[in-house]
């Protein structure tokens, strides 16, 4: 039987393992179809900022972790824990905008999609996730990497502020001046943050007017030199062109044949001002010899945030299972390409792919100061197993851990916030840097002596 909410002082709801309401509930925790066997003691929804001191105290009184979820992908469920109180926060979804100072206050269940809407009446942006439907608070903690990087930088650069409560219950602000350590560590530590964010100050960015894309698919064969021709145009783009490759199933517009054949896709999007603006920046694609032996090509196509998150959304369709790993890389693209295209050839799911944004954390080292969140080499690239029945979940991780046990000895790291941590312990501790990582764990010891949070996965 549940314990009353009312008794512990809680505004939202707290289902107990047990209650008939759990299995529904803890199935809805995770966006991904493919859900582990791990099952928190108690799940609270938050109803306001104020149940979560509450909440942890709950916690405290029982002896459980907790661990926090916002309401996105994680694809390796991070939130589901034993013995845990999983601190639901995907109904704190306020946000309050000041057009004249271009900041504004967000809760962390805030999806992307709604906070582009409600800054585009503004005339305002900024570089939310690529999926419209991924919520702030993990996409913040982990670092970020959204829209338009070449500008904005990893989303945490523009996290002016946080709000948070502490293992012990206070709640406390967090900023450059203000427990600058604290504010440094909710900056990228991701789903091992030791602490509980209710609220983000951001800063806000003009909207780009003219958002401009050209695209090219090639056959899978032409993998690495398509890498290489791309690698070296993209080092004279202007830091306003967001480019990259995706290795994937040929869409209609290539191919009506079935089983549909593998390509290779370049993509260039151009977050401009003006028309002319634009178009010059994706001048260098149009005049690379690689662009004349596309199988498709589209070139300087008009677009807009609202058809740019449609697209995303398309990329991960609900109700699927995910198995996801990344790599950061200084080996050269076309090497790196190479080794992909023979795993995307080999993948048992045509749904499945793999996506190498270029420079998505910006290659400017301003944007990169005082965070946790590190880029930990020049290339990055992400496979997705991606089916649909739960028949295929062996193959799906084979195929996924094979093509990543080919491209490990040539990466330097791993992004925390798709990587696949329960693949082996050194997956967290590999997404930051070695005094990076020193400095988050003498953090975790300070914040949270008692291990009131769970540190990563598989931990």
């Amino acid at each position: 039987m549940g314990t009353d909410t009312h008794a512990a002082g809680l505004e939202g709801t707290l289902v107990e393992r047990g209650d008939p309401e759990y299995e529904r509930l803890w199935t809805s925790m995770v966006w991904n179809g493919l859900k582990p066997a791990r099952f928190p003691e108690v799940i609270v929804s938050a109803a306001s900022e104020r149940d979560v001191p509450r909440a942890l105290r709950l916690a405290r009184s029982r002896s459980l972790h907790v661990s926090v979820r916002s309401g996105g992908h994680s694809w390796c469920a991070s939130p589901l824990r034993e013995g845990s109180l999983l601190l639901d926060l995907s109904r704190l979804r306020g946000r309050t905008v000041d057009p004249d100072s271009r900041t504004a206050e967000v809760q962390p269940g805030v999806t992307g999609g709604e906070l582009a809407a409600e800054l585009s009446r503004y005339g305002l942006a900024f570089p939310s996730g690529h999926c419209p439907s991924v919520a702030v608070g993990g996409y913040l903690l982990s670092g970020g990497l959204g829209w338009n990087p070449g500008v904005f930088g990893p989303a945490c650069a523009s996290v002016l502020g946080i709000e948070a409560v502490t293992a012990d219950g206070e709640v406390v602000r967090c900023d450059a001046g203000e427990r600058p350590e604290l504010f440094w560590a909710a900056r990228g530590a991701g789903p091992g943050f030791f602490a509980v964010v209710t609220r983000f100050r951001l800063r806000l960015y003009p909207l780009p007017s003219a958002i401009t894309t050209t695209a090219y698919s090639f056959p899978l064969a032409e993998a690495e030199p398509v890498a290489r021709r791309l690698a070296e145009v993209a080092e004279g783009l202007d830091p306003s062109v967001e480019a990259g490759m995706t290795l994937a199933t040929a869409g209609p517009e290539v191919s009506d044949a079935s089983p549909r054949p593998k390509v290779v896709s370049v993509t260039a999007t151009a977050f401009a001002d003006s028309r002319r603006e634009a178009v010059r920046s994706l001048a260098p694609l149009r005049d690379c010899p690689f662009a004349e032996r596309a199988l498709v090509r589209r070139e300087d196509e008009p677009t807009c945030f609202a058809s740019l998150y449609e697209g995303g959304d398309g990329v991960w369709p609900r109700e699927h299972r995910y198995a996801v790993d990344t790599l950061w890389s200084d080996e050269d693209l076309g090497t790196l390409m190479a080794l992909c295209g023979e795993a995307m050839a080999m993948a048992p799911s045509e749904k499945s792919l793999v996506l190498v944004p270029i420079a998505p954390a910006s290659r400017n080292p301003e944007l990169l100061r005082d965070m946790a969140f590190s880029v930990l080499g020049r290339n990055y690239l992400v496979p997705y197993a991606v089916w649909d029945d739960p028949a295929q979940d062996a193959d799906q991780l084979r195929w996924l851990r094979r093509t990543m046990n080919v491209l490990e000895p040539l990466g330097t790291g791993h992004y925390v916030a798709e990587a696949d941590l329960p693949a082996g312990l050194s997956r967290a501790e590999r997404s930051f840097t070695p005094d990076g990582w020193r400095r988050l764990e003498a953090l975790r010891a300070r914040y949270d002596p008692d291990g009131v949070f769970p540190s990563y996965l598989p931990r």
